[in-house]
């Protein structure tokens, strides 16, 4: 099974996972990697640290977008994910992108490439769009003037009159650059973390910044008591590691592409669910409980789902291989659960120090009462190996970007 590293550089970056799913995708590396990134974050912010740490920061913009030089035949593109398709999408004109594309990811397509081309883009970028035409608004938040956009689940603000304000208003398109790209050929591309938008021309139509984060180990910094309260959460985070080695075993040889009907496939998919219903994870004996019905419920909805009884036999064996498998390794389990939620109560404890970095540019989220003061949306931790993983909270993010309008299409 590919690991997560060999992913980010093989791969390109469309996708990343959050810290304490490691586990869950790799088995035993899976975990170790996820302890290792939490050391070293801790030693960061304790100043400490001889390993290189870096961190960007994780804003919310969508769709993600990419922009560059294609080396093949050094021809100026844009595009979405859509590049590294079998037969790929990539535009070069705007008749291109209405081959492409339609809605409103065409639209904001056609403006990127007349103005991303301005930029000098050394090779290829990756970001994600933070605002197009007509996605700005006025609006009042505290008693505030403030000019405002939502890319996806959080609104962004900033002081009415302010010189930033006034840069923005000025731009046709606002972007985050986090991913830069090399290769001789489309195919052979592989992701570097970080983007240095200084690198970039200036253009007064496109607010380009990157995703860097500034004073990690500065005035966020961790004491020598939250260090050791830290390290106990880690020890018994590695002693619960320890314990659920059989089932991590598995875990790190599933491949749920192969295998979606799996037992071990359905883990992910499981807490995700209990994130996007607010109910949390933090009751280890009920998960694991919960986990068995989920499962089951889930098979029970396909056997009923296909109609011949060869068909129904099919799901109705792997359900039974299933079940077989969690009472094999019930035990474990419980420590692989145990293990993800101590792994997820260090990292949330990383971004609450990290959170008390105050930006130029405000967050909130949009509730029924109005507007709610928020954190950013996370951060991206990358080791000094090139590796990479995601930092939210994914109580407060997930669960709302689950359930969030976008004011954007695919297409």
């Amino acid at each position: 099974m590919k690991t997560f590293a060999e992913f980010l550089t093989e791969d390109r970056n469309t996708h990343l996972e959050h810290l304490e799913d490691d586990i869950i995708m790799n088995g035993v590396a899976g975990g170790d990697n996820a302890i290792s990134f939490l050391e070293s974050l801790r030693d960061m912010l304790a100043g400490n640290t001889s390993k290189k740490m870096s961190l960007t920061v994780k804003w919310d913009g969508a769709p993600a977008i990419f922009a560059g030089t294609n080396p093949e035949n050094g021809k100026f593109f844009v595009g979405g994910k859509h590049i590294f398709n079998k037969t790929p999408k990539i535009n070069y004109t705007t008749a291109d992108i209405d081959a492409n594309h339609s809605g409103g990811l065409a639209d904001k397509l056609k403006v990127a490439l007349k103005e991303f081309s301005k930029l000098g883009i050394p090779g290829i970028w990756q970001g994600d769009l933070l605002f197009g035409s007509g996605d700005l608004s006025s609006e009042t938040i505290d008693d505030e003037s403030m000019v405002t956009f939502r890319p996806n689940t959080i609104t962004y603000a900033v002081p009415m009159g302010s010189k930033l304000e006034k840069t923005i208003s000025k731009a046709k398109m606002g972007v985050v650059w986090h991913t830069t790209y090399s290769g001789d050929t489309m195919d052979s591309l592989k992701a570097n973390f970080g983007a240095d938008s200084s690198k970039l021309s200036n253009s007064s139509t496109v607010w380009s910044i990157d995703a860097g984060f500034s004073d990690e180990s500065g005035t966020v910094t961790m004491t020598s008591g939250q260090t050791e309260k830290f390290d106990r959460v880690l020890n018994m985070a590695s002693g619960s590691l320890s314990k659920a080695t059989p089932y991590l075993g598995v875990l790190g040889k599933n491949n749920p592409k192969e295998e979606p009907w799996a037992l071990a496939s359905h883990l992910k998919i499981f807490f995700n669910s209990q994130i996007r219903e607010g109910v949390g994870i933090k009751d280890t004996k009920k998960l694991v409980s919960e986990f068995e019905k989920y499962y089951s419920s889930v098979m029970m909805k396909k056997v009923d789902s296909v109609k011949t009884d060869v068909a129904k036999k099919k799901y109705m064996d792997l359900m039974d291989e299933g079940l077989k498998e969690y009472k094999k390794y019930k035990n474990s389990l419980y420590f692989v659960v145990a293990s993800y939620i101590t792994v997820k109560t260090a990292k949330n404890f990383i971004i609450q120090k990290l959170n008390q970095i105050k930006s130029s540019v405000s967050s909130f989220l949009k509730t029924s009462d109005g507007y709610k003061v928020t954190a950013p949306e996370g951060f991206v931790a990358i080791d000094h190996v090139g590796k990479a993983l995601k930092l939210v909270d994914r109580m407060e993010f997930s669960r709302a970007n689950f359930t969030a309008n976008k004011n954007w299409t695919s297409g």
